[in-house]
C-alpha cells in the first residue's frame, strides 16, 4: 500500500494497513537539531509531502526566518519574535486604528505572481499524499492586522469595517484556494486556532454565523475538485466538531488532550477523522517515554476500530526529547 492509497483510506475509513504518520518539527528541531530529525524520518518515514509551487513577492515582506528580532510579514503586520525556531508574534497590527484601513491593500502579488508550473509533475512523481496548505487563516488574519483585542470588541460591536475587512481577506483566500484546486494535490488545507483551553474563543453561535459560511466556501471548492479537507485549530474547539463534518472538512487536527477524548470518540467517530495530535502543552516536552506510550494508546483505545479515521500525527518542539517523539510512532506500530 502506497502512502497515498493510505492516507485515502484512513480518510474514507476503508481500513488502512495503519494509521498515516504526519511530523510537524518547528524551525528549532529542524534547524538546530537536523540530525535527531533525520535519524527519526529514517526510521518513521512520514506519509505526507507538499508540493512544489512558489507564490509571488510582496514589497511588504522582510523575512521569517524564526530568528530572534523583528520582521514584517506580506500583510504588513510587524512580528516580534522572542526565542530561535518560534514564529513569535504580533506586536503592532498595522489597522489597529481604523483610520488606517482606507489605505490598505490585501497581497495580490503573492497569487499574482504565483507559480504553479512545477505543481502537478511534483504530483506525480511521488507515491506520498499530496496536501497543499493554503492563505486560508480569517479569524487570525483579522486578529493580525487589527490586534487581538480589537478584533474581540469589533465581534461584539460590529462596525461595518468589520464586514468589509473580513470580506477583501475572504476574497483573497478564495482566490488561492481555488488556484490550489486546479492542481493534482490530493488534499488542501486551511486553519484557525479558535480554542481556549476549555471552551471556544467566542461563542458557537456567533463562529457560525460570521465564520462558518466563509469555511465551507473553501470546502465546497475542494470537495467540488475531488479533494481531501484538512483543518487545523489549536485549543478546545468540542462546540464545532459537527460544524466541521458538515460542510465537509474530513480531517481535524486539533488538541483533543484539552478536550474528552472518550467523549470525542462516541460523538465523532467515523464521521469525521482525527489528524493527532499528542499533547504538546505536558506529554511530548515533560513527559517520560511510558507517559507517551500510554497518551498514544489512550487514542487509539478510544478511535481505533480498525477502520481508519486516525492519522499518527504530533508536533515536535524545540525542547522535547527525541525518545519522546519516537516513542509516539512506535507506539502507533504495536
Amino acid at each position: 500500500m502506497t502512502s497515498r492509497e493510505r492516507v485515502w483510506k484512513a480518510l474514507r475509513f476503508e481500513g488502512p494497513d495503519r494509521a498515516p504518520r504526519d511530523l510537524w518539527a518547528l524551525a528549532g528541531v529542524t534547524r538546530n537539531r537536523k540530525n535527531e530529525y533525520e535519524d527519526l524520518l529514517l526510521k518513521f518515514p512520514g506519509d505526507f509531502t507538499g508540493p512544489r509551487l512558489r507564490y509571488g513577492e510582496s514589497s511588504a515582506r522582510c523575512g521569517v526566518d524564526a530568528e530572534v528580532g523583528r520582521y514584517t510579514d506580506e500583510w504588513g503586520c510587524e512580528w516580534t519574535v522572542a526565542e530561535p525556531g518560534v514564529c513569535g508574534e504580533v506586536k503592532h497590527p498595522p489597522l489597529a486604528d481604523w483610520s488606517a484601513f482606507g489605505a490598505w491593500r490585501a497581497p495580490w502579488e503573492l497569487l499574482d505572481g504565483a507559480d504553479f508550473s512545477e505543481t502537478n509533475a511534483s504530483c506525480a512523481k511521488t507515491s506520498l499524499f499530496v496536501r497543499a496548505g493554503s492563505w486560508a487563516r480569517p479569524f487570525e488574519r483579522m486578529q493580525f492586522l487589527r490586534g487581538t483585542e480589537n478584533l474581540f470588541m469589533d465581534l461584539a460591536w460590529q462596525p461595518k469595517e468589520l464586514f468589509q475587512l473580513r470580506d477583501m481577506i475572504h476574497e483573497f483566500e478564495l482566490r488561492d484556494i481555488e488556484m490550489l484546486a486546479k492542481t493534482d494535490v490530493d488534499g488542501i488545507g486551511f486553519m484557525d486556532d479558535w480554542g481556549a483551553q476549555h471552551s471556544l474563543l467566542i461563542a458557537p453561535q456567533l463562529w457560525r454565523e460570521f465564520y462558518k459560511p466563509l469555511y465551507k466556501a473553501y470546502c465546497d471548492i475542494i470537495k467540488k475538485a475531488g479533494k481531501s479537507v484538512f483543518f487545523h485549530s489549536d485549543g478546545h474547539i468540542a462546540a464545532i466538531i459537527p460544524d466541521l463534518i458538515e460542510i465537509g472538512v474530513d480531517a481535524v487536527n486539533s488538541q483533543i488532550f484539552c478536550m474528552d477524548i472518550e467523549q470525542l470518540a462516541r460523538d465523532f467517530k467515523g464521521k469525521i477523522a482525527f489528524w493527532g495530535e499528542i499533547s504538546r502543552q505536558d506529554i511530548l516536552p515533560f513527559g517520560t517515554v511510558d507517559e507517551v506510550r500510554a497518551a498514544v494508546r489512550r487514542v487509539r483505545a478510544a478511535f481505533d476500530d480498525g477502520r481508519g479515521g486516525l492519522i499518527a500525527q504530533c508536533e515536535w518542539g524545540n525542547r522535547d526529547p527525541k525518545e519522546n517523539i519516537e516513542a509516539v510512532f512506535d507506539t502507533w506500530m504495536e
